[in-house]
């Protein structure tokens, strides 16, 4: 039997019924051998509820405040907004247009097996959803955050060459190199702002996929300039709203800096 760990402060700790579908959900990524179709994980109308709730909120979120070319990516690459799409769809329209798949995962996992992974074309995903008491933010990765802030950029070639290069780095990487490029990889794919048409406009999957998150990280959020060696070497907690974030001063900036950083570890 597969049980999830939550932390005592997790909104949905003390909600048996909510840890109950958690459970039955990781079962599914926990069977799975990685070959043939992802089984579809049984939503319940509750859930797609929540799926509904914060797709709605953050459709004009995106528009205010996502750069230009996210919003670009986003049409490229459309979601249901009606209910939660299921990986399997997902994963086959991804592979169609940048050569990545969905693997699902059954919560949040190591940094060298999630950034290796993207090195064989791979993004690890969870399936379950955030706990509808806070649907605005969430504490760890969930399906939301997977579809609505990774899938769509993940679908772009020069997101998914990208990945793939953090994940060639991570591969390479000692542990403490590791963990500077944990930390480029989550101030630019994962929290990166960059500055489009004079404004900061969030890039990142953990803004895009967060309505707390979103408008607070390019208004209210202090902004550092874009130093990669600074960038490594700066701490995040991935459970906390983020006191600081770093502007790539365009996209395309923040792709070919990155690259270059990455070249240093085989990337």
């Amino acid at each position: 039997m597969f049980n999830v760990d939550l932390d005592p402060d997790h909104p949905g700790f003390h909600d048996r019924s909510y840890r109950a579908r958690r459970d039955q959900i990781a079962r599914i990524a926990d069977s799975y051998a990685g070959d043939g179709a992802i089984p579809d994980a049984p939503y319940t109308a509750a859930e797609h509820a929540v799926w509904r709730t914060v797709t709605t909120a953050l459709a004009p979120l995106h528009r205010r405040f996502a750069a230009r070319e996210v919003q670009a990516m986003l049409g490229r690459f459309p979601l249901a907004t009606g209910h939660i799409p299921q990986l399997a769809g997902v994963s086959a329209r991804l592979r169609a247009a940048s050569g990545m798949r969905l693997r699902p995962v059954a919560g949040l996992i190591g940094a060298r097996e999630f950034l290796a992974a993207l090195a064989a074309d791979t993004f690890l995903s969870t399936q379950y959803i955030r706990h509808a008491s806070r649907p605005w933010y969430t504490p760890e990765p969930d399906v939301i955050h997977e579809l609505v802030g990774h899938a769509a950029s993940l679908a772009d070639p020069r997101v998914a060459a990208l990945s793939r290069s953090f994940g060639r780095a991570a591969l390479r990487a000692s542990e403490a190199e590791l963990s500077a490029i944990e930390r480029v990889y989550w101030f630019t794919l994962e929290f990166g702002l960059v500055r489009d048409a004079g404004e900061v406009r969030a890039f990142g999957a953990g803004l895009l996929s967060s309505v707390e998150e979103i408008e607070r990280g390019v208004l209210h959020t202090e902004h550092r300039a874009f130093d990669l060696d600074a960038i490594a070497a700066t701490e995040y907690s991935p459970a906390d709203l983020q006191p600081q974030l770093f502007v790539a001063p365009g996209v395309e900036d923040m792709f070919n800096r990155t690259s270059e950083w990455l070249g240093r570890f085989g990337g």
